[in-house]
Formats: C-alpha cells, structure tokens, sequence
C-alpha cells in the first residue's frame, strides 16, 4: 500500500473509536467504510468513499448523530424512536450489551438496558424488556445515513427512559437531540429526497380530507421533480444553441443558417410555455384541494342563510333568529364535503344602504364585508326564499343580492330557494315553473342543474342532499386537472403555491426571451436573450433545489418544517 493510502487508513481510524470501522482496501476507490456490518461487493456503488464521508454520510456536514421520538408523545401501544448517523451502532451496543448486531431490514426482538459499563449484564438495569429494533444502513434509508429504529412500548416512562439513556455512551459532540425536520433535512442533503418530495411530505402529515390525502400522495413521488428537471435541461439545451451564434461568422461551417437556427430555439421554448402555462393552471387547481375551497353565502335579511349554514356542518354552529340583522359579521367554519375541505362564510343580509330602510353603521360594515367576502371566495351560494304573502307563496329576490352575484366575475354561482315547505305542490325540494321563470330571467347565464330548491325546517328538510351532491359535483369540475396530453396533468395539479411562483417567474423570463428574439437573427441581442433563458432555467431550479442556480435552500426548508414534528 502507498504511504498515501496509508495515512488515509490510519486518519479514518481516529476518525472512529477502536473496533467500530471496517476498513478493506479497494483500489482505486481506496476505502469503503461500513458500520457494524460486512462490505457489500457491489463496492462503491453501496459505500461512500472515504473522501465522501464528511458530506453524504454526515448530512450537513455534521458528525453528529441525531434521535427523537417519531410518534405522539403520550401514551400509546408503541413508541417508535429514530436515530440517525454515524453512532447507530455504538447506541444498539450500549442499550443491547452482548448480543448479535442486527441484519439489515429485519425485526429482532431486544431487551433494552441502561448504559451502566462498570455492571455485569445481569444487574443492569432494563428500560424495556421487549423493543423490536431495525437497522436500515446508508445510505440506502430514508435519511442516506445509517437509521436505527426502537419500537418500544408506549408508556410515558419507558418512552423517557429510553430517550434519556440513548446519548448516555456518547460524549456530547457527537449526539444531539433532532430538530423538527432534521431527518427530511438530511434526506434532502444526501439526495434522498427534493425539495417538492418534501413540500409533498409536509402535505401528508397535514392532510385531513380524503381530496388532501389523494394530492399529497400523487405529488410525493419523483415524477413531479423529474418534470422541473426535464425542463430546466431544456432551456439550458437552448441556451447552448442560441449562444452557439454569439460565435457564428463565414468561415464558420454550420448545418443551418442563424434565422433557422434561432426559429428552432424559439419553436421549443414557445413549446415550452405552453406546458407551463399548463401547468401553472392545473396548480392552482391542487391550491383549492389543498387550502380548502371558500364558499360565501349570500341572501337577504332572513332569507335562510345561517339556517342552511348549520344544516350543511350539521350542528348549530351560527345563531338562527327570526330578527332581521342577525348576523352582522362573516363567520367562517370549516367542513369536509364529500371529502372536499370547504370553507363556508355566513354573511349579513343584503339591503339597500338607506337610512329610511333601517340600516345603521354597523349593519353597513356588516354588508361591506359581505360583498368582500364574495369577491374573495371560490363559490357563491345566493340564497332566495318563499314567503308568505296574503296567504300565497311568492319567490322573494332582492335585486342587491342579484347585482352582488352579477359583480362576481369568474365565480361559480349557485342559487338556493329556501322555505320551499310553504309551497304544497313541492315535492322533495322542486321548484314550481313560474318561481324557476323569475329565477332564469334574473340569472340568465347560470345552468339549471345549478338551481336547487330546500327547506331548512326541522320537520322538512327537503333537497338538503341534493344541494350537496351539486356541490360536490361542481368541487370535482374545479378541480379536475387538464388532461391534454402535454400539461402533465397527473403530476401538475400536486404543484405548491411556492412552485407555481416560481413557474409563473420562469414564463415571464421566456415571455421577455420572445420579445427580444422576434426580429431577424441579425438583429437580435443573443446575449441578452441568451441571458433570459439561463434565469429561466434558474427559477426551476430554486424549485427542485438543485442544478446551477438553486440559491440557498435553508430558508424554504424553514418555512416547511415548521410543520414538521421532531421525530421526521
């Protein structure tokens, strides 16, 4: 062995105490380094190199090994407890004293004792008398590091003793206790995950309808990195042929000529920004599953709206009175529709602004923050009523409730007559022609599957559940991705706010690539425009986290893991 090998051998051995490394010399990748288990013979495609442990094996760059406990504090059947680094092995050895290190992905069932090294193994002290513990060696685990789990039983002081006793054979620089999202940070830093996997994982552990878990799931696998990735090679692949005429003169010999040359890279990238745009929109989609659909109410005084507001989260949650003027501000609830998370506001009733009408100051700002609301939210429920008039049932509708639906430009609309109790030949909620008459000619545009008649009363609650089936349908219509072919849509619709940013940052630098490059290639500044697609590419880069151009990643993870417990 050269003296360079061998100072390398005797630097990795200080590096570890005594008897933990296993050091075998493999030229020319000089060492692969195991803990605790043989040397696999695929050789470096499943070992760092010596060179590499500082980085992939250390996360951060960090020595140390960091544990937590994975699952809800309290108490519960099983407590699983995480660690992950370099000293696995050296905490199995204290808490599990003379018996066999475990293979690698199988359960082996271990009493655990406290690290007490001066005692014999028969007076130690026994934290758990049966933890099943697995052993997942880097870097193929979650972290890319070695990964240690004790599955141990989910008493609060078990739980405490476990923890307490786990850094007890280490010396302090070597071992910490894990911040929120230290395992998913680690992960992200030896390649084990990107950064929309992670934003994807955040999703998971936040999700709580069924729409959410679906979008989670969908977008928590490789394939929506893969399209960040694909496209960002593209713009640089165009780059590198849009530069290839800052050098381009007669004596030069080319297969196309410059105009030809720079139509094709136009070509692709307006190709390109389709499938963006594409993209972009089926995003903005996954938005409404995931932060929850905003549905405001809107009617006149007393025209059922907080009625049909508790039949809908089915409990009394807002304040029914026969008094005009109830309700004064919006009230927003929160409920899962068909597995759809809905936002649904209650607002004040809709009247003309007079004084002569009885509308005070408060009652003004109430209906000002009605038509706000409106205009903020996804979908508006206008919410008429029959009445009885000399004994006759009428359609009452108020004509600011018609001009605050006719202001809602690009809201999905639905219209709700309450009280149809009060009309005897309604059977099961359905409108009589003549009241569906007025309602069309005031609603011209709005189709009649989005017309639904209901009775909020106790003794007849009659087409309630059709009016949440038309919900529901148009929920699915929302959010139902695009699914030409070239949109990616399985993918897109799982997109963040923070990625669709980013993608909307990208379109704008092609759009300024476009405005440039719409001249004759004589004419056209290529480094400026060769320019606009290097920030192209560098705007979906900062998505994935990687690639030239990602910038720095920490403050992202920060705002992710501010969701994440401290076991993950």
């Amino acid at each position: 062995m050269s003296r360079r090998v061998l100072r390398a051998a005797a630097a990795a051995v200080l590096f570890r105490p005594p008897g933990t490394l296993q050091l075998v010399y493999c030229p020319p990748t000089l060492f692969h380094i195991r803990l605790g288990s043989k040397l696999h013979p695929q050789g470096f495609s499943s070992s760092p190199s010596f060179q590499e442990l500082g980085q992939s094996w250390n996360g951060r760059g960090e020595s140390k090994t960091i544990y937590a406990l994975s699952t809800a504090p309290g108490k519960s059947a099983i407590a699983i407890v995480r660690i992950s680094g370099f000293a696995c092995m050296d905490i199995f050895r204290s808490l599990c004293p003379n018996t066999a290190l475990p293979r690698p992905r199988a359960a082996i069932l271990r009493t655990l004792y406290r690290p007490q090294t001066s005692l014999p193994k028969t007076e130690k002290e026994i934290l758990d008398p049966g933890a099943l513990v697995l052993y997942f060696p880097g870097p193929n685990s979650v972290t890319g590091e070695d990964l240690l789990e004790l599955h141990i039983h989910g008493g609060p002081a078990i739980i405490r003793a476990v923890i307490a006793s786990i850094p007890l054979s280490l010396t302090p620089h070597r071992i910490c206790y894990a911040e929120p999202g230290d395992f998913t940070r680690r992960a992200f830093s030896n390649d084990r995950l990107t950064l929309p996997q992670i934003e994807a994982l955040s999703d998971i552990l936040s999700s709580t309808t069924e729409q959410q878990r679906i979008l989670s799931v969908r977008s928590s696998s490789s394939s929506l990195s893969e399209n960040y990735e694909a496209w960002r090679t593209a713009l640089i692949s165009a780059r590198g042929e849009l530069e290839a005429l800052i050098d381009f003169s007669e004596d030069q010999q080319f297969d196309t000529s410059s105009n030809e040359l720079l139509a094709n890279v136009v070509a692709a990238v307006l190709k390109l920004q389709e499938v963006l745009w594409n993209h972009v929109a089926n995003a903005v989609k996954g938005e409404l599953l995931r932060s929850g659909i905003s549905l405001t109410l809107v009617g006149a005084p007393n025209a059922g709206k907080s009625s049909l507001l508790n039949r809908v989260v089915g409990r009394e949650a807002v304040i029914v009175s026969g008094e005009a003027g109830t309700t004064r501000d919006v009230v927003d609830l929160s409920v899962d529709l068909g597995g759809f998370m809905v936002v649904l506001g209650d607002t004040a009733g809709l009247r003309v602004d007079d004084v002569s009408e009885g509308v005070g100051e408060v009652e003004k700002e109430g209906i000002r923050r009605a038509k706000k609301r409106v205009m903020d939210g996804d979908v508006v429920i206008a919410v008429l009523s029959v009445e009885n008039i000399d004994g006759s049932p009428e359609l009452k509708i108020s004509q600011e409730v018609v001009n605050v639906v006719k202001e809602a430009d690009g809201k999905e609309v639905i219209v709700v007559v309450n009280k149809m109790d009060l009309v005897r030949s309604s059977a099961g909620g359905k409108i009589p022609d003549n009241m569906l008459a007025i309602i069309t000619s005031q609603f011209p545009e709005l189709p009649p599957n989005r017309i639904f008649g209901i009775s909020c009363t106790a003794e007849a609650e009659a087409g309630i559940q059709d009016f949440l089936h038309g919900l529901i349908s148009i929920f699915e219509e929302m959010t139902s991705p695009d699914s030409s072919p070239s949109s990616s849509w399985h993918e897109s619709i799982g997109a963040t706010e923070r990625q669709r940013l980013l993608v909307e940052e990208c379109i704008g630098f092609l759009e300024s690539f476009l405005a440039l490059t719409n001249t004759d290639a004589e004419h056209v500044d290529v480094v400026a425009a060769a320019e606009e697609l290097r920030s192209a590419a560098e705007s979906l880069a900062k998505i994935t986290g990687r690639g030239e151009g990602a910038g720095d990643v920490e403050e992202v993870l920060g705002v992710v893991f501010e969701k994440f417990c401290v076991g993950k």
